[in-house]
């Protein structure tokens, strides 16, 4: 399975105390592969200091940069689907690079998507991406 995660997925899952650690876990068991941009990775551990040490961002990108599960994407196109905040659209562009299966986020600007005939993408939210696993 093929997954682009939101940043405000990703944080939660990282916590160990978290009732998303799941999702995080079975990124490390290799369940699904995670694919990134680098203007992902870096709202990542922009994002990532406001509420974890500078150990546990280092680990977390090191991680996503050298695991078999995690692959960059350079999206050569931009879709430019999500007007109601254009940053998101990197997530988009990702996931239509790699041929996603899911855009797992809780954002609601990524609900116009789902009025959007083609591209199709498929976005989830972090409670039915955790059903799922």
């Amino acid at each position: 399975m093929k997954i682009v995660l939101d940043t405000n997925c990703l944080l939660p899952a990282l916590s160990k105390n978290s009732a998303y650690r799941k999702l995080w876990n079975a990124f490390l068991e290799g369940k699904y592969e995670l694919f990134y941009t680098t203007a992902m990775l870096q709202e990542y551990e922009e994002i990532m200091w406001r509420y974890y040490s500078p150990a546990t961002i280092t680990l977390t990108i090191d991680l996503l940069l050298n695991s078999p599960h995690a692959h960059q994407i350079i999206p050569y196109y931009e879709w430019n689907l999500i007007s109601a905040d254009p940053d998101d659209n990197k997530f988009v562009d990702c996931a239509l690079n790699a041929g996603a299966d899911f855009i797992v986020t809780n954002d609601k600007h990524f609900n116009i998507l789902k009025e959007i005939d083609f591209p199709k993408i498929c976005v989830i939210d972090i409670e039915s991406f955790k059903k799922i696993l």
